[in-house]
Parts: structure tokens; C-alpha cells; sequence
């Protein structure tokens, strides 16, 4: 089980707009936390993946449950 210190809602929202709430949702948090963001954009997949790789982020998990892609991200 996985301890989720904030969540983020970014459905209906297409790129850059779950990446950027996320970037400013990270950056209120200590290091270790993690962030879950909830998306419907099919496309922040592949972003999430490329945002954890030039941050250094730790992209913990992706998962879709119905039409919504979740992403667990520890802040580096």
C-alpha cells in the first residue's frame, strides 16, 4: 500500500495542463511524498513518463480504470 500525501484532479484537462498542476503540486511537497494525479487524457501516459525522466521524479505507478489514467509520482 502506497501512502498518497496529495492527489490531483486534472480530468477533462489535455496536455501540457496535468503536467503543469502536477509540476506545481510537487513543488509544495517534501521530498519522499507522493503525488497522485487522476487524468482522462490518454496522451499524459507518455507525458508522465517523459516529466518523471527530466525531473527526476520517480514515476511509481500508472494505472487506467475506466476512461481515467492515474499516475503515482515521488518527489524526488
Amino acid at each position: 500500500m502506497i501512502l498518497i500525501q496529495k492527489e490531483v484532479d486534472t480530468r477533462g484537462l489535455n496536455c501540457p495542463l496535468p503536467i503543469l498542476k502536477a509540476k506545481k503540486a510537487l513543488a509544495d511537497m517534501a521530498s519522499g511524498d507522493v503525488l497522485k494525479v487522476v487524468s482522462t487524457d490518454p496522451g499524459s501516459v507518455r507525458d508522465f513518463q517523459a516529466f518523471a525522466k527530466q525531473t527526476g521524479n520517480e514515476l511509481i505507478e500508472q494505472t487506467v480504470v475506466a476512461d481515467e489514467f492515474i499516475h503515482l509520482l515521488r518527489r524526488r
